[in-house]
């Protein structure tokens, strides 16, 4: 098995964790409203981010030895806060974006992250995409579009902070390619993630709950501690420490349309959980215009290797 090809198992993976935490978030979400009813949505959301990048940030190191070495090397500090912040607007304005809108329809506006990522490549190789990636990028962002029907102009705020979080995500894809070229990506992975939990603890103390007795009974709680962990250890430590280390093989505009199956996870689980209410029509829709472009993208790039 090649690299490239090697790569692209690698990034479905990350696919399929990514789409997992969608459904974990929304179940932790929904536990705080449950066991927590004076707690704010926004105030669990905020918290949430912060346990799950704690836990990650802190086990990593503790499992891997390269993490801890690499935590005392600048050049990963460098790339790895840039990294870091980058990710951490994106999953804090997804999470709070979850609050307003089902996990279905996060994930799949998330994944506007695909058009975002091209025209950010474009902007700044000053070159032009490849037909099969063209193609790629407007069934993704088709896909995106119609998940709840013909696109409606009037968004409400949740749609809105998952879009700004699909362009942080985008950034975050391009800055990857770039910066984990022949670098230490464990070490990096673990300051990033760092990042992201100092950050996050900023922002629990300037906006988040300071009723920090409900907070703790809340982590206790198994309703939350388990997709809270499911989290930290698959969405973040695993499928970061995997993004890192495999998207540097592939082209990152091939890569976004690579992540954008991710939707597709989080609408059969959000259906298999009952988040979503039920099959319609539209999310099949949805669903096939993203698998059809990937596959596109995925084969038209094999045809222009092989020539």
């Amino acid at each position: 098995m090649n690299v490239r090809r090697r790569a692209t198992w690698a990034l479905l993976l990350v696919t399929l964790l990514w789409g997992g935490t969608f459904i974990w978030m929304k179940q932790a979400l929904d536990a705080s409203v449950a066991l927590t009813p004076n707690l704010a949505k926004n105030d669990a959301a905020i918290f949430f981010v912060l346990m799950r990048f704690l836990i990650a940030s802190a086990l990593l190191p503790l499992v891997l030895g390269e993490a801890r070495k690499g935590l005392l090397s600048i050049s990963n500090w460098k790339a790895g806060s840039l990294l870091g912040v980058l990710i951490w607007g994106g999953f804090l304005l997804q999470m709070i974006g979850l609050t307003d809108v089902t996990p279905a329809v996060s994930a799949f506006l998330t994944s506007l992250y695909v058009v975002f990522t091209s025209l950010i490549a474009m902007a700044i190789t000053r070159r032009f995409l490849s037909l099969p990636a063209i193609i790629g990028v407007f069934l993704a962002t088709v896909g995106a579009g119609w998940i709840s029907g013909p696109p409606q102009i009037n968004f409400g705020l949740g749609e809105w902070l998952t879009i700004a979080c699909a362009f942080l995500f985008a950034a975050h894809i391009i800055a990857t390619d770039r910066l984990t070229q022949g670098q230490d990506a464990v070490g990096m992975t673990a300051t990033m993630l760092l990042t992201v939990t100092i950050l996050s603890g900023i922002t629990q103390l300037v906006f988040g709950s300071s009723d920090y007795s409900t907070l703790i009974s809340l982590t206790l709680s198994p309703s939350f501690l388990f997709p809270l962990l499911c989290c930290a250890i698959l969405g973040s430590i695993v499928a970061l420490l995997i993004l890192m280390m495999h998207q540097r093989n592939l082209d990152p505009v091939h890569a976004a349309v690579l992540y954008a199956a991710e939707p597709v996870w989080a609408m059969l689980g959000s259906l298999a959980f009952g988040l979503e209410g039920e099959l319609t029509s539209w999310l099949i829709f949805g669903a096939s215009t993203i698998l059809v472009g990937n596959l596109i993208v995925q084969f038209g790039e094999n045809s222009d290797e092989e020539e």
